[in-house]
């Protein structure tokens, strides 16, 4: 209780409860510290939150499992067999673009190792594999005039061996890697690349869509935008700021996704009997300061700039949303533009547009904490993260699985009560190799976790889940250094050899008890040790 602190005498109060020293009764009243303690003593510790507790049970049945890659990152074989070249190819070859200058020649050379990578499926039980096509591999020169055959053979070879697996294929049409010949007439930013992602979509679907049921038309639309045609730190490498460009991009991007989307649906689907949609890319956000409005406002800006750009005009009304629109255009005029730097749909592509989905496909990884940002030159918001929030290999990933649920839910309440499919989750590490990856597992599991809390507690309709990735492999701009795999790929061997971390043994144990059963209920068959040999 407070009491007489010494030469402080009675200012200094360290005490529980508080004491009335004005009354000579000295009445004792306990301050709220005082009721916490207690709950702490009576549970001989603290207690997690609700939300924080961890829940057992299973998913849904029939819920998809899956792990995911993309072609640039594993593929290699660069110029083999008449591949044409990528903005990739030729932004890794650009000196001091990517770390230690690699570059995806030869990768994880999975151009020759289908047999190894599926067996390497067939050990994480996995019931799904999502993989991309390479656009020149197939295309070399980006429009359907040539028609490699070696390159689109390798896909229908390895769709025949997943499916011989039981593995069912669920493919990427574009993942970053676009055809160089068609960034040297503008890439993105030319409305032409409209009309030539659909021809090469169509390809996809008259070659392989007898066989695959599930497709994604564009992997994290903003990322190409922005990364590609704005911060110019991912391929084609373009930097002007602030610009029009990664705005133009955009705008193709999406209607490059409705006009394949409507090609699927009309021609292909009937027959075929598929899913398509697209994946968007988020991570979750909250206000720095829960009690002020404007760290409210600059963590919703951050999320209608993220993932409603891209959501809202298909997900929602055709449109993009009012708070990007109204956001770019005061920016615009204030800079001494005449319009907004954000294009606007007609009438007819907004009707276009607007519903062309089957499922959410959504990639997430991190969380992170939102303040207004008054010297901020674009979305006036400045982004913060906690410190005792577990690192991981990236710098921009911090392990917070809090923020999964969250986005889920939000996702829902924003978008309608949508199937979802997550396309990527994954934690990444630095350095030497450690195949005991104990953070990898602590990660999915956690992660993992807030998904079926989602499922069971908010009544998220969560189809699948999609741990990125199979293997070590080229991560983009920081080359090998960050390293997000369950399998270890031994790069200083020219046969590539691939050794399973723990976390792919912890991983194929979630998928065969479809979730997490509750030790409560005395040991589940799903946990018991595979006999040796299989």
């Amino acid at each position: 209780m407070d009491n007489f602190e010494w030469l402080n005498g009675y200012d200094s109060r360290f005490g529980l409860h508080q004491v009335d020293f004005d009354d000579p009764n000295r009445p004792r009243t306990p301050k709220r510290s005082a009721v916490y303690y207690a709950e702490i003593i009576r549970n001989n510790g603290i207690p997690l939150p609700k939300e924080d507790e961890f829940l057992y049970g299973e998913f849904p049945k029939n819920f998809w499992w899956s792990v995911a890659t993309a072609a640039y990152q594993i593929e290699g074989a660069w110029r083999a067999d008449g591949k044409g070249l990528s903005i990739w190819d030729q932004f890794s070859h650009t000196p001091l673009k990517i770390s230690n200058n690699d570059n995806g020649d030869v990768a994880c050379d999975s151009y020759h190792k289908i047999e190894e990578d599926v067996e390497m499926l067939k050990n994480l039980k996995v019931s799904h594999y999502r993989f991309s096509i390479s656009w020149s591999r197939v295309l070399p020169d980006g429009t359907t005039s040539y028609v490699n055959e070696a390159g689109l053979n390798y896909y229908e070879r390895l769709i025949d061996a997943l499916l011989a697996a039981n593995i069912m294929p669920q493919v990427t049409i574009y993942h970053w890697d676009l055809p160089q010949a068609l960034q040297n007439v503008g890439g993105w930013e030319n409305d032409t690349i409209v009309q030539r992602f659909k021809e090469y979509a169509e390809l996809l679907f008259q070659r392989l869509g007898d066989k695959v049921k599930f497709w994604i038309t564009l992997n994290e639309p903003y990322n190409t935008a922005y990364l590609g045609y704005g911060f110019g730190t991912a391929a084609p490498g373009i930097s002007v700021r602030p610009g029009r460009a990664p705005y133009i991009v955009g705008h193709n991007l999406i209607k490059a996704h409705a006009e394949a989307w409507h090609l699927y649906n009309e021609t292909y689907r009937p027959k075929q009997g598929g899913l398509i949609s697209i994946t968007i890319n988020s991570d979750w956000t909250e206000p720095r300061n829960p009690h002020k409005q404007e760290d409210w406002d600059a963590a919703r800006r951050y999320l209608q700039f993220l993932i409603g750009w891209f959501a809202h005009p298909i997900f929602k009304n055709g449109d993009y949303n009012e708070v990007m629109k109204t956001r770019i255009r005061e920016r615009s005029l204030a800079q001494g533009l005449k319009q907004s730097r954000l294009p606007e749909f007609t009438e007819s592509e907004k009707q276009r547009i607007k519903g062309t989905y089957d499922y959410f496909g959504l990639n997430h990884y991190t969380t992170g904490f939102m303040k207004y940002e008054v010297f901020s030159r674009g979305l006036g918001v400045a982004s913060v993260t906690d410190r005792t929030w577990l690192n991981s290999g990236s710098f921009w990933l911090k392990v917070t699985p809090f923020g999964f649920r969250k986005l889920l839910r939000w996702i829902k309440e924003e978008y309608g009560d949508l199937p979802i499919y997550v396309t990527e989750n994954g934690v990444s590490e630095r350095g030497d190799t450690d195949l005991n990856d104990t953070w990898r597992i602590h990660y999915h599991r956690n992660y993992i976790n807030e998904a079926l809390k989602a499922v069971v507690l908010d009544g998220v309709d969560l189809r699948g889940y999609t741990a990125w990735t199979l293997m070590d492999n080229f991560e983009w701009a920081v080359g090998f250094d960050e390293k997000f795999g369950f399998y270890h790929v031994n790069y200083t061997d020219p046969s590539l050899p691939r050794l399973p971390k723990a976390s792919a043994r912890y991983y194929s144990q979630i998928i065969s008890c479809n979730g997490f059963p509750d030790p409560a209920a005395g040991p589940h068959p799903c946990l018991e040790p595979e006999p040796e040999g299989e």
